[in-house]
């Protein structure tokens, strides 16, 4: 009486295709699937930029290359460089 059967999922998923249309479907797939990709990017930089303030590297080097965040491997249209924040290293 609980659990969702085969049936139902077939019924939610029709309901799904009557309200937004067979021809919106795939362009919203399509949309769920760059969002995803995006986080995943952004949670790798965040991950790799926080091992890096942990290491003994200098936190700013002067000759260093603006970084820049990419959704996904080639994607330039979304790429964007990095704000750096100004003025928050700590001083030794």
């Amino acid at each position: 009486m609980g659990s969702l059967s085969v049936w139902h999922l077939l019924l939610v998923f029709l309901v799904v295709v009557l309200v937004f249309g067979s021809k919106r479907l795939p362009d919203t797939a399509r949309s769920l699937g760059k969002s995803l990709r995006i986080l995943k990017s952004e949670t790798a930089a965040m991950r790799s930029e926080s091992r890096t303030e942990t290491s003994d590297a200098p936190a700013s080097d002067p000759q260093a290359a603006p970084r820049t965040i990419q959704a996904a491997p080639g994607d330039t249209a979304s790429a964007r460089p990095v704000e750096e924040p100004k003025g928050t290293t700590a001083q030794s």
